[in-house]
């Protein structure tokens, strides 16, 4: 027996069945909320429960605390209705008309940017058609049905070429075979495109992206796409690392902001080495966006990241930047090495 859930405070509803998540029903019934890893782990779809009761299912402990489940939260990517619910999003809407495709693809280049990230290409079969937003993820499909998600990099292209920025974890199942041993015109197969994290155009406030490492990536690609659509929307870009190198990309966001008025570059070192030389911004790069925006009621924030860089930002935007929680975006990266 299927369950009604009512989303305030757009008034949408949409069934749910006993054995799906509330994300997954809502992503079947064309509605789309915001979301990241859907394995319970980042907390990009944590929400609140007005009515009704729910099973947390998979949740995992650092994404949804015990605390949370006593204040009426849950992640809807891994909740199950236990009755008609009454819930919280204020980020619903309809999805995109772009259809989530498995596809086979080749590797095109792959370019070392630091020691431990990887610039990958792969281009697609010239008879598919590959349609994503910007800052959206793809999830490779490896051996025994596991998953490894990664952000698209660029903004669509019509070449055919997609791109991600792939980071070393040790012993990491992927990323030990993208780092050792897979190569140049190797088949991978990928399900996508996948999430929620995009720039909505339907608003003109100005935009603060705030990255994390290899959360430079989505953001990437939501520059690009606004360049490419000749847009004058303020975008002020955060990049935090720990030292210089981890920068990959350093002189990509120093020439956006060289040649265009209305987009700023900030990069931020928490621990910078002896050798870097460095002059810039230190410390946590959220710290140094309040510092700078004190005042962020009239923003919007596109966070990528670690989950500690996530719920840090968050908190502290909405807290003491008073920036409304509504225009808080983020896609939190996990790591899993088996």
């Amino acid at each position: 027996m299927s369950h009604q859930i009512t989303v305030q405070p757009s008034g949408r509803q949409f069934a749910a069945e006993p054995d799906e998540t509330l994300l997954e029903a809502a992503l079947r019934q064309g509605l789309t909320m915001p979301y990241g890893c859907k394995d319970g782990a980042c907390g990009a779809c944590k929400g609140k429960v007005v009515e009704g009761s729910v099973d947390h299912g998979k949740s995992q402990a650092h994404a949804l605390s015990d605390a949370d489940k006593a204040a009426g939260l849950t992640l809807y990517c891994c909740a199950t209705a236990k009755s008609d619910l009454v819930i919280e999003c204020k980020q619903m809407s309809s999805a995109n008309d772009f259809p989530i495709k498995i596809l086979p693809a080749r590797i095109e280049k792959l370019e070392r940017l630091a020691p431990d990230v990887i610039d990958m290409h792969l281009r697609l079969p010239g008879s598919e058609q590959f349609q994503f937003l910007a800052g959206q993820y793809i999830d490779f499909l490896l051996k025994d049905g596991k998953r490894r998600s990664y952000s698209l990099a660029n903004a669509p292209r019509s070449d055919g070429i997609i791109e991600l920025h792939i980071r070393l974890v040790p012993g990491g199942l992927f990323t030990e075979q993208v780092f050792n041993s897979l190569k140049v015109r190797d088949i991978l197969r990928f399900e996508g495109p996948q999430g929620g994290f995009f720039l909505r155009q339907d608003s003109k406030k100005p935009v603060v992206l705030l990255a994390g490492g290899t959360g430079f990536a989505p953001l990437k690609a939501i520059v690009e796409k606004a360049i490419a659509d000749q847009s004058e929307r303020p975008l002020h870009i955060y990049w935090g690392a720990k030292a210089r190198a981890d920068l990959y990309m350093h002189a990509l966001p120093e020439k956006w902001a060289a040649e265009h008025p209305h987009i700023k570059y900030v990069p931020v070192l928490s621990e910078p080495a002896a050798d870097d030389a460095w002059n810039g911004r230190t410390g946590f790069v959220h710290q140094a966006v309040v510092t700078d925006f004190p005042d962020l009621s009239g923003y919007q924030v596109y966070a990528c990241g670690s989950p500690v860089m996530i719920d840090a930002a968050r908190r502290d935007f909405i807290e003491k930047c008073a920036l409304p929680e509504e225009e808080f975006f983020a896609d939190a990266f996990t790591f899993a090495t088996n």
